[in-house]
C-alpha cells in the first residue's frame, strides 16, 4: 500500500515538456504548433491587408498571400511534429 499511484506528479524534471504547454506523448502537438505559428500568420496577413487599403492593385495583395500561406503551414508542420527535436 505504501507504492506511489499513478495519479502522483513525476519528480523527475525529465519527464516534463519545455513551454507553457504540456508536450503530449508521442503525438502531434497541434494546440502549440498553433500558438506559434499564429503570430506569423496574422502579421502576413495584415500585410496583405494593408498592401490592398493602400490603393495599390489588388493583384499585389494576392501574389504575396500564397507565400504566407505556404511558410505558415510549413511552419506548422514542423512545430506539431517536433521535427528538430532530436537536433537541440
Amino acid at each position: 500500500m505504501d507504492t506511489p499511484s499513478s495519479t502522483s506528479t513525476p519528480s523527475s524534471a525529465g519527464e516534463s515538456g519545455p513551454g507553457p504547454l504540456p508536450e503530449e506523448e508521442g503525438g502531434k502537438n497541434r494546440k502549440r504548433a498553433a500558438l506559434a505559428t499564429a503570430p506569423f500568420l496574422a502579421l502576413g496577413l495584415a500585410d496583405v491587408v494593408l498592401i490592398l487599403l493602400q490603393g495599390l492593385e489588388p493583384l499585389w495583395g494576392f501574389a504575396i498571400l500564397p507565400p504566407i500561406l505556404f511558410c505558415s503551414v510549413l511552419s506548422w508542420i514542423v512545430f506539431s511534429t517536433d521535427f528538430l527535436e532530436d537536433r537541440t
